[in-house]
């Protein structure tokens, strides 16, 4: 059994992810602001459901709220928190700025003071920016990002390497390749898009339909995430994804498949941030970790709809600041 916080714990990844750590017996806390970015009640629900878990309101850039939990002492930390999305990060840069890079910073202080406690941090794919090589590797050139939010998560890539090169913190840094399941995001894009689809609105479609991401079901992640805590030691990047591409036009498609209506979509340009393509070459996951994602996004768009069919009503509700 280890001890283990996770910040952003009542979040879509987090919860999951703490429901998996009680499931094989750690001891768990869950470190979340509860902030208004979508529906409060959202997590709150979310944060309902991890019975046996500790769940502590603060936010990561407290500083004395974060020396309070540190001096509990933890095993490893998986810090998830973050302000995410891209096209809102142009909106409002240096709130992302202040989140998902000071607050990094007060966390990877408090680990400096506790010593040995390992340290998982959530990057990700938006981090490559518009790679024009394809699958992306860990090794890829990453020095042009295209959006605050991928500058910030870099940024956090960066400092985990510092704390390790300077104090030995053992780092390993997990880019996620566009996440989705149950519990994610309403103003993600498959959450979104399905609920537009039963409730027969347009579904907005920006370009021609040839993007292509690779979308990660949730639970393939979660178990990356949990073979990362075992595995930490050094400092390792490592992509988590489906090593699978999908279009926009295809995605669309699947989706009123599963909704059984056909979709009526409201055609819009790029937004300035988009990338035209995210592959994940996940050969170093694999190999490192015994990473092996299982679900296909045509099985997983069949479970979220099944979930958003009984749940969607409730958590469909859009925050204030998308």
């Amino acid at each position: 059994m280890a001890k283990i916080l996770v910040t952003g714990g009542a979040g879509f990844i987090g919860s999951h992810l703490c429901e998996r750590l009680l499931e094989r017996g750690d001891d768990v806390t869950a470190v979340d602001n509860f902030n208004d970015f979508y529906a409060p009640r959202i997590k709150r629900a979310n944060a309902a459901q991890l019975e046996g878990a500790r769940v502590v309101e603060a936010d990561i850039r407290d500083a004395e709220a974060m020396r309070s939990l540190f001096s509990e002492g933890y095993d490893a930390i998986v810090h998830l928190a973050a302000m995410a999305g891209v096209r809102p990060s142009l909106r409002d840069p240096l709130h992302y700025e202040d989140v998902n890079v000071r607050g990094t910073l007060v966390l990877l202080e408090e680990a400096r003071k506790r010593g040995d406690v390992r340290f998982v941090f959530a990057s990700s794919s938006s981090v490559y920016g518009s790679n024009e090589k394809v699958p992306f590797t860990e090794a890829d050139d990453i020095h042009r990002p295209v959006s605050p939010y991928a500058s910030t998560k870099r940024a956090g890539e960066l400092h985990c390497y510092t704390y390790h090169h300077l104090y030995g913190i053992p780092m390993t840094c997990l880019r996620f390749f566009t996440v989705y399941g149950p519990r994610q995001r309403p103003e993600m894009a498959i959450h979104k898009f399905v609920r537009h689809a039963l409730e027969g609105r347009p579904i907005p479609f920006f370009g021609d339909g040839t993007t292509r991401r690779d979308y990660t079901y949730v639970d393939d992640i979660v178990d990356g995430v949990v073979r990362s805590i075992d595995a930490c030691g050094g400092y390792e990047i490592y992509n988590l994804g489906e090593s699978e591409t999908t279009s926009l036009a295809e995605l669309v498609g699947m989706i009123g498949e599963e909704c059984g209506v056909t979709p009526v979509l409201d055609r819009q340009p790029m937004q300035p941030g988009d990338v035209l393509v995210t592959y994940a070459d996940v050969t170093k996951a694999r190999a490192g970790l015994g990473y092996q994602p299982t679900t296909s996004v045509r099985e997983g768009l069949k479970r979220f709809v099944a979930w958003y069919r009984e749940n969607g009503v409730e958590s469909g509700t859009e925050g204030r600041r998308t």
